[in-house]
């Protein structure tokens, strides 16, 4: 037991050192650096809110976040449905679990090429009508999934929505952005995000619920019902949003292509998202092989993942403007310590030492998605939309580079494994980010615009 503190608390100090490095590395240019940096994202932000909405009540720009960050709940809600109704669908279209699991991975590469398809069909569409018709599409998608009537039917029903899926987070967030007050894009992407975390906690949960009682053709019956009350209620909530000024797209992508600091932040991204993903896909079974853990726990174990990441999103919200980078440094050493730390001794930590670490997960990994985001923002000023589509584009496809990664360790080496792999992927990502210079900062109160 002493040798096994002691690696813990080695596995805390080695991580401790690398964010301490990490601050060390880029202090001095920071010092040299901050009045410039100040400068250069009071002129991005200024250009970004230039062709924003019109004078509007301030009440009203957040409850148009708030609706977007329903938008989120209900398009991730949409493509995580299928983990809670594998079951149900394959009994009922005649085909296995795994050939069902084609819905989630193939949502998530379709995502993927939609959000680079953005930056070349999106940016001269005037955001609002935009938005509203995604969340019109998606509402059609689960429309036709509820009344597919064969495994070729259902995945073309989850391909469009997919379309949808991929240009809707492309535009999602720079669209927040644009909303709020320059000094709160941090918090505004927190918000968004909280969609993420509640469409884990409530909206898969509800959707599986549904699927059980009623079948899964209500469940995604149900799904369309709100996407289609959301795209209501937008129209008269959300104000007039315009793209700053036509661009060519390939222009504008190949721009963004170009910027190291922009890559940085990628390459971040990916090792995070991936590791997460190969992780938290065999999360289930995972768990279920822990001794003394009963089958009962493992739903309360993952609501209690959920609801972390759902509380950190209101941390973040409160922080991440002023301490982006290291509140983001310490999100990523927490993801790599808890995913370590349960493939070395998930055996031995009992059901408070692993809900412990699945707390931490969770929070951790809500911080880490709405901190890169809002890096990305910052970073790319009026290039945001083509700077969000190319993160989408990496973020989907790590979603599922990461399910295909934890399949091959799992088959090889079980899963332990596949968490201290996924861990170490955390690390990478800890070491890029240490890498990247610091970010613009964030306009406070008294800073003129």
């Amino acid at each position: 037991m002493d040798k096994r503190i002691l690696q813990v608390q080695g596995l805390v100090f080695t991580l401790q050192a690398i964010a301490t490095l990490a601050d060390l590395v880029a202090v001095r240019g920071f010092r040299m650096q901050a009045g410039s940096l100040t400068n250069e994202y009071k002129v991005r932000m200024t250009k970004l809110h230039s062709t924003a909405a019109p004078d509007i009540p301030n009440w009203r720009g957040w409850l148009a976040i708030v609706f977007l960050g329903i938008g989120a709940f209900t398009i991730v809600t949409t493509e995580l449905a299928p983990i809670g109704l594998l079951s149900a669908i394959a009994r009922d279209i005649g085909r296995s679990e795994a050939s069902v699991g084609l819905t989630v991975t193939l949502y998530a590469w379709i995502g993927a090429f939609s959000a680079l398809l953005s930056a070349f069909a999106l940016g001269r569409l005037p955001r609002k009508p935009l938005l509203i018709g995604l969340m019109l599409c998606l509402a059609l998608s689960n429309g036709a999934a509820t009344v597919a009537g064969s495994f070729g039917m259902l995945l073309s029903a989850r391909a469009c929505g997919a379309i949808a899926h991929g240009l809707f987070w492309a535009v999602i967030a720079a669209s927040a952005a644009q909303i709020a007050p320059p000094r709160h894009v941090g918090l505004a992407t927190s918000i968004v995000f909280g969609g993420v975390s509640a469409a884990s906690v409530l909206g898969v949960p509800l959707a599986t619920l549904i699927g059980q009682e009623s079948g899964w053709r209500v469940a995604f019956g149900a799904i369309g019902v709100l996407s289609l009350i959301v795209a209501l209620v937008m129209v008269p909530v959300l104000p007039g949003l315009k793209q700053e000024e036509a661009q060519d797209g390939r222009a504008a992508l190949a721009g963004v292509l170009r910027r190291a600091d922009l890559w940085g932040i990628y390459v971040a991204t990916a090792f995070a998202v991936t590791g997460h993903f190969a992780a938290f896909t065999f999360i289930e079974p995972f768990l279920r092989e822990a001794p003394g853990l009963q089958a009962s726990l493992v739903i309360a174990l993952l609501f209690s993942f959920g609801a972390a990441g759902l509380a950190a999103n209101f941390v973040t919200g409160i922080f991440i403007d002023r301490y982006l980078r290291s509140f983001l440094m310490l999100a990523l050493c927490m993801l790599s310590l808890a995913l370590i730390i349960l493939g070395y001794w998930r055996d031995s930590l009992g059901v408070t030492g692993i809900t412990a670490m699945l707390v931490m997960w969770g929070a951790a990994i809500s911080a880490i998605f709405v901190g890169f985001q809002t890096w990305i923002l910052r970073t790319a000023g009026t290039a945001a939309m083509p700077a969000s589509a190319v993160y989408v584009a990496i973020f989907n496809a790590a979603i599922g580079t990461g399910a295909m990664v934890g399949a091959w360790v799992l088959s090889s080496s079980g899963f332990p494994a596949v968490m201290i792999v996924a861990g170490l992927g955390g690390v990478v990502s800890i070491l890029v980010t240490a890498s990247i210079g610091r970010p613009a900062l964030a306009l406070q109160p008294g800073l003129s615009q």
